[in-house]
């Protein structure tokens, strides 16, 4: 069967081809010329939204440290809409492949979910891989802003039991593995938010029918696990925290809202997850966007199929 990009997304990648002619992709295991593009991306991608904060006027942020499991210090940032009400408040985990993205770059888009929902967020500034932690270190990062939020509940008008976690990309992984975390050490936790998440270290074999359309390979994607998990790579001794497709059993686990674009190389471990979570009484929303490649959404906030998305993403976020 053969796939259709979406036209809107078509005529985007149709006009940035025109502005430069096609790069050499970064040798596999080069992770620091990956990760020096993913930045640059990322840093494009942050110029297609309002400008934070001038284009967010209603929306504050305050930086606080957290200390991880293994006493880190972690950078967080708690969103605020002036007029926010008690109640709800998400935990989010940029993306970037495990090895590139901060809360900086992240901050249009985390001030645009504030803004659009009343609903706080604390964004997480995890380490990266694999220079400053590796193996559950990020995850546990993510965990210890989760944890640090519910200590701090009163203070931030938060209902404990009314917190998300989210991410997208590699903070889609992140926030799987943090809900695993979180049912294994007893923290409440009222939703998990994946966006087009990186769950599986084994996706690593192309797929011809999908080659023409991704932008994160299957090579870039050994990139940034092998630089994550090191040695254990590939093996049985991964922890399921780390990469969470790999679980045993996803029962207990927080309700779960997925969303992944059918031309990314994550749709089919994003579906499966999705499916294992729906098969053990785990209630869970999946969404496969036709026509839609990795970060479909940020490449044309515009465009239909991003509007599409992010109304069901208000609307999961607003009924926390």
């Amino acid at each position: 069967m053969a796939f259709t990009l979406d036209p809107e997304l078509a005529a985007v990648l149709q006009a940035l081809a025109e502005q430069g002619g096609p790069t050499p992709p970064p040798a596999r295991d080069d992770w620091r010329t990956l990760r020096a593009r993913g930045t640059a991306s990322m840093r494009w991608l942050a110029s297609l939204l309002p400008a934070y904060p001038s284009g967010f006027p209603l929306v504050k942020a305050d930086s606080h440290k957290v200390r991880s499991a293994d006493g880190a210090e972690i950078l967080v940032r708690w969103y605020e809409k002036a007029d926010s009400a008690p109640g709800s408040a998400v935990v989010y985990a940029h993306g970037g492949g495990m090895i590139a993205g901060s809360v900086d770059l992240y901050d249009s888009v985390v001030a645009g979910y504030v803004q659009a929902t009343g609903v706080p967020f604390l964004s997480v500034d995890y380490r990266l891989a694999p220079d400053a932690a590796t193996g559950t270190g990020p995850v546990e990062d993510v965990f210890a802003a989760l944890t640090w939020l519910g200590g701090q509940a009163a203070e931030l008008r938060v209902d404990p039991r009314r917190i998300a976690v989210m991410g997208d990309s590699a903070g889609g992984g992140l926030a799987a593995g943090t809900a695993i975390l979180a049912r294994e050490r007893g923290v409440p936790l009222a939703r998990q938010a994946l966006l087009y998440p990186m769950l599986d270290d084994r996706t690593l074999t192309p797929d011809p029918r999908l080659t023409p359309y991704v932008a994160w390979t299957w090579d870039d994607n050994w990139t940034g696990w092998h630089a994550l998990l090191g040695t254990a790579f590939g093996t049985d001794a991964v922890p399921p925290e780390a990469a969470p497709a790999r679980v045993a059993t996803v029962a207990g686990l927080a309700p779960a809202y997925v969303e992944v674009g059918e031309l990314d190389i994550f749709r089919a471990e994003a579906v499966t997850y999705a499916q294992r979570l729906a098969e053990a009484d785990v209630s869970t929303e999946l969404h496969v966007h036709s026509g839609a490649i990795h970060e479909y959404d940020r490449l044309a906030p515009a465009s239909r199929l991003a509007r599409r998305a992010m109304e069901d993403r208000r609307r999961v976020i607003s009924a926390l």
